[in-house]
């Protein structure tokens, strides 16, 4: 074809679509146009539209730093709590290390308020709840007074910012002292007998805290977790650790580990001990946190179980049917009471 061919045909085209002639320019612009249009999210639901552009949405990248914290504040006491210091060592149970959770002087604080009140640690019967002595617990311990000082009371909102869980569901921090070969055989926090689920029922939550380090032995551990057949074996673990997952004490790190299933049920793998000192002693400071209220619990049984609610929403709750609907919580059953008893006239005052 000659180039006199070539021109007259590119003429003829242009003639018959013409728009041709701007498609360079066009086409960017109707992509564009496209683009944007068929980014739209439209949602319709009854009478009423939404439209939504993601195009608009801009992504911002985070990482964690150790700025990254939380406050919680309580009357006097206040705590920051620094998320990014926590990860998780287990599913099963659900286990989770805090790395410096005390400063220095916190654990030297407590180890120094506790060391002339020290008493030989007891363990509750299964049957009747009572406080007994036994060889399966050869520590010594004692109890420190709810928010006792401004450190006690910041380090136990430290633990609520932590847990999620409130400040009075925890008892009083106890205080453990641990010398050469004693020990707290494996056991579970949660409880076997009625007396001691009426005091704001199971413990859900425990936070161990470790005061000092140990040279040997001393470690927490898990004989039933789900990792103790994937962590690394070492000359540096004592025996004992090495029958499950364990955690050996450092000072100022905090171990939190949950008693109980999402669900409210127990959890078996989260049986816990001790294990023999073996080099050195062993400082730590345990705080239980219940599923509801233990303050209001204590109060309920030095009153001799006066007629009353647990929840301010009680009143609420009962208004809207709660106490026929959910009867075990409101009112309770035969072994144990409920929160709501008063709302829902299930006793007199």
């Amino acid at each position: 074809m000659d180039l006199r061919c070539f021109l007259a045909l590119s003429l003829c085209l242009l003639c018959i679509f013409p728009h041709l002639a701007h498609s360079r320019t066009r086409i960017p612009v109707l992509l564009e146009q496209k683009k944007t249009e068929g980014s739209v999210i439209r949602l319709r639901r009854g009478a009423s539209s939404a439209t939504f552009d993601p195009t608009r949405v801009s992504q911002l990248s985070w990482r964690p730093r150790e700025g990254s914290v939380i406050r919680l504040r309580r009357g006097a006491s206040s705590a920051t709590f620094d998320p990014t210091r926590v990860s998780q060592l287990s599913w099963r149970p659900r286990a989770f290390l805090h790395k410096g959770f005390l400063s220095e002087e916190e654990c030297d604080h407590l180890i120094e308020i506790a060391k002339d009140k020290l008493e030989k640690s007891m363990v509750a019967d299964n049957e009747s709840g009572q406080s007994m002595e036994s060889e399966v617990r050869t520590s010594s311990g004692m109890f420190l007074l709810k928010a006792q000082d401004e450190i006690v009371a910041n380090i136990e909102a430290r633990i609520a910012a932590w847990t999620f869980l409130p400040v009075e569901n925890g008892e009083s921090i106890q205080i453990l002292h641990y010398e050469h070969g004693q020990k707290y055989e494996p056991h579970f926090d949660y409880f076997q007998d009625k007396t001691n689920q009426e005091l704001g029922g199971h413990r859900v939550a425990t936070v161990l805290m470790y005061l000092s380090n140990v040279e040997k032995g001393g470690e927490t551990v898990f004989p039933n977790s789900e990792g103790k057949l994937s962590q690394p074996k070492d000359d540096d673990m004592s025996d004992c650790a090495k029958d499950g997952y364990s955690v050996k004490p450092h000072k100022g790190d905090a171990l939190l580990f949950f008693s109980l299933h999402p669900n409210a049920t127990t959890d078996p793998s989260s049986l816990h001990g001790s294990c023999p000192v073996i080099e050195g002693e062993k400082w730590s400071a345990t705080k239980w946190i219940h599923v509801r209220s233990f303050e209001k619990s204590l109060i309920k049984r030095a009153t001799g179980g006066v007629c009353s609610d647990e929840n301010d929403n009680c009143p609420v709750w009962a208004k809207a049917g709660e106490c026929k609907k959910n009867p075990t919580y409101m009112i309770g059953t035969e072994g144990l009471l409920g929160y709501c008893r008063k709302s829902c006239k299930a006793c007199s005052s």
